[in-house]
């Protein structure tokens, strides 16, 4: 950004907003610049924090005058590519939550998290389609799929989107939904933050108020065991049942109990949100039926507490995930994800080796009805590691790298966005769509966006039909 036109014309953009303009070498420039995710190390040519959807408009107009790129933050959870040299806009400040009983809906400002949402939700016996984590912000997940606890009886978080409020790269605030701007409202469900930037979501809530849910925790010397266990089981329970198996190698922290401090452990987790004695019946299957864990945390809960079936960290870290989805989980995937994912003396870098399983309401939505992959494949494999350092995290890819590269035969080649990060989640991008919707969301690029503005997000270049 030229110099001059910075000096002059920020200050003009200060005095327009609501919220705050902040530039390099300001006291806040540092703090405002950071992620969630500490291993993102961005410089924006400039920082802004909106309160409200004008603000944005004059933002991107800003934006589109000075010729600077944009990046959309809330949480900074999910980032692709670092804001270098780009105007920057955390939403954070824009959390309005407004609950319609009556409609059984939502409308949840750019920069809420899931949290607020699901407490003024359940205040009223209903409950969003949130992750494993009430932290993360509700756009960023939901513009790049969003599968959480609910999924296989109630869908993807984007397939519950009633409508979308959006600034176009241009400075125009426009509504996307099925009979307004329908192209767009297609490509924003799965396409992440390359469209546009969201300025609000109405999304659909669901009767959910108690659950059957919580965590088997085995030793890890019946992971093989467990394994196999899982990959039957999943095939006869019900939709309200989604559940996942995890390997985890517990970090030897003050917060981790005990017995498990500096361990590994095979975990089995899921909710279900259907009569809470059927649920209890289906896991009894485990603990009573076949072998009896170490602990049972499974029990009756209010929707309220979903959280604690996975105890996702909310303080920032610097980490990274990457995902593939899965064709099959043979006995050799077992043996390869074993190999690689449990940690003997430090020697897999790997903090969790997870496989959900999707499949059920997921699959029964029309693969045309918005621009999200994948919908037949029932198996997501995501891999998790913390990366202190730069020497980490060359180990913890190279780790992942040769996990991905054995299970090769039993893969789809297929990749879910929103557990991927930095520059992954922006090379494989088109690995998350079939070959005809990428190139569909390429030509809604192409119309709503044909400067690239919106770089940062995913990979999605402009291209007419």
């Amino acid at each position: 950004m030229n110099t001059t036109l910075a000096l002059t014309d920020v200050d003009n953009l200060r005095t327009k907003l609501q919220g705050s303009v902040i530039v390099p070498g300001e006291a806040q420039y540092d703090a405002a610049r950071k992620a969630w995710n500490l291993a993102v190390d961005q410089h924006p040519a400039l920082i802004v924090t909106p309160h409200s959807a004008l603000d944005v408009v004059e933002a991107v107009r800003f934006a589109h005058m000075a010729g600077l790129g944009i990046a959309v933050q809330a949480t900074g959870h999910g980032v692709s590519r670092p804001a270098d040299g780009a105007m920057l806009i955390i939403t954070a400040g824009m959390t309005q939550v407004r609950i319609d009983a009556a409609s059984e809906t939502a409308w949840v400002g750019a920069g809420s998290k899931w949290g607020p949402v699901l407490e003024k939700a359940q205040a009223v016996g209903l409950a969003p389609l949130l992750g494993s984590s009430p932290d993360v912000g509700v756009v960023g997940y939901t513009l790049g799929g969003g599968m959480g606890w609910l999924a296989r009886q109630y869908g993807m978080s984007l397939d519950s989107v009633r409508f979308f409020e959006v600034v176009t790269a241009d400075g125009q605030l426009i509504r996307a939904s099925e009979t307004e701007n329908a192209d767009l409202f297609w490509g924003l469900r799965g396409g992440g933050g390359a469209l546009g930037v969201i300025t609000g979501v109405e999304i659909q809530l669901y009767p959910v108020t108690m659950v059957y849910g919580g965590t088997l925790i085995y030793p890890i010397e019946l992971a093989e065991a467990v394994f196999k266990r899982f990959r039957d089981w999943v095939q006869v329970v019900p939709d309200e049942f989604t559940s996942a198996v995890t390997l985890m190698n517990f970090p030897p922290l003050p917060q981790v109990p005990e017995f498990l401090r500096g361990k590994s452990a095979v975990m089995v987790r899921g909710c279900f949100c259907g009569p809470v004695e059927q649920g209890e019946a289906l896991i009894k299957e485990w603990w009573l039926d076949w072998n009896p864990p170490v602990m049972n945390m499974f029990h009756p809960m209010p929707f309220s507490e979903v959280a604690t079936i996975s105890n996702d960290p909310e303080d920032p870290m610097p980490s990274m995930s990457t995902n593939v989805w899965m064709r099959e989980l043979s006995d050799e995937a077992i043996d390869i994800l074993l190999k690689h994912g449990i940690s003997y003396n430090g020697s897999s870098p790997i903090i969790f080796s997870e496989i959900r399983h999707a499949g059920g309401a997921i699959a029964r939505v029309s693969r045309d009805s918005n621009a999200l992959g994948s919908r037949d494949a029932s198996l997501l494999l995501q891999m998790v590691g913390i990366i202190p350092t730069a020497e980490a995290a060359q180990y913890l890819e190279q780790t992942t790298r040769q996990v991905k590269r054995e299970l090769q035969p039993y893969l789809t080649g297929a990749v879910y966005m929103n557990f991927l990060e930095g520059e992954e989640k922006w090379q494989r991008t088109k690995d998350a769509y079939s070959p005809e919707t990428y190139r569909r969301l390429q030509a809604i690029k192409a119309t709503y966006d044909p400067e690239n503005v919106f770089r940062f997000s995913f990979n999605i270049s402009p291209v007419k039909a």
